[in-house]
């Protein structure tokens, strides 16, 4: 039977950049009592990687040669997710390519994806998986090239048709263009630290399966975004 499932499709755990650990993230969700999570560490440009290796700093994403242990982490506290709060964790990842400024979801990630493709390849990639690529935070007037994917927007003609669904809310901006252009939508909190379970969220009606909550997000019409505030 469907109903009413609260998500989130963006979160980062200390895997990549985030402050809480995978355990930490299931339990803070689950005990908000969120229906379905994603959680999308980062996979970020080599070109990336490097420059924050001269730097010193430690590579905050998470590596092809580690990524089969990701998976097998997410699908551990999946297991452990749904047992204790028959809260939904769907494996993904967040193709950062900060290089190109482009960053997109994808949801239900079972296989390595290079995020130093072009964009049509990665989707080309998402579709063989039968997964979902979400245009994560488009706003072209927010050109912070770590966070931005301005790069997506700019070039919408040629890929508003390929994505599955776009950010109109991120956090705490609302992307107002990607909503005025009626294109599929969900909304999300990009989460990497407990202050930011209060922000923009997405509810679906849907079973509580993955199938058919990919499915809700592709089909896009029994969707709604809204405003999770500290009560």
């Amino acid at each position: 039977m469907r109903h009413w499932l609260l998500c989130d499709f963006h979160i980062h755990t200390s895997i990549s950049d985030g402050s809480l650990s995978v355990r930490e993230v299931v339990d803070l969700y689950g005990e908000h009592g969120f229906d379905v999570i994603s959680v999308t560490d980062h996979i970020v440009d080599s070109f990336t990687l490097e420059e924050r290796r001269k730097r010193g700093e430690e590579p905050h994403a998470v590596l092809e040669e580690n990524f089969q242990e990701y998976l097998k982490t997410l699908w551990k506290e999946a297991g452990r997710a749904w047992r204790r709060y028959r809260m939904l964790l769907i494996p993904g990842a967040e193709l950062t390519n900060n290089l190109g400024k482009y960053h997109i979801l994808v949801i239900d990630l079972k296989e390595y994806i290079d995020p130093e493709l072009p964009v049509e390849e990665i989707i080309e990639r998402v579709r063989e998986q039968n997964a979902v690529a979400v245009a994560a935070h488009p706003d072209k007037k927010k050109r912070d090239p770590e966070h931005f994917s301005w790069y997506l927007w700019e070039n919408q003609h040629r890929f508003r048709g390929m994505f599955d669904a776009w950010e109109v809310a991120n956090r705490d901006d609302v992307f107002n263009s990607v909503g005025v252009k009626k294109y599929n939508y969900i909304a999300n909190s990009d989460f990497h630290e407990h202050e930011h379970l209060y922000s923009w969220k997405t509810l679906i009606r849907a079973d509580k399966n993955t199938e058919a909550v990919k499915e809700a997000i592709r089909r896009n019409t029994e969707i709604a975004i809204w405003l999770m505030r500290r009560m």
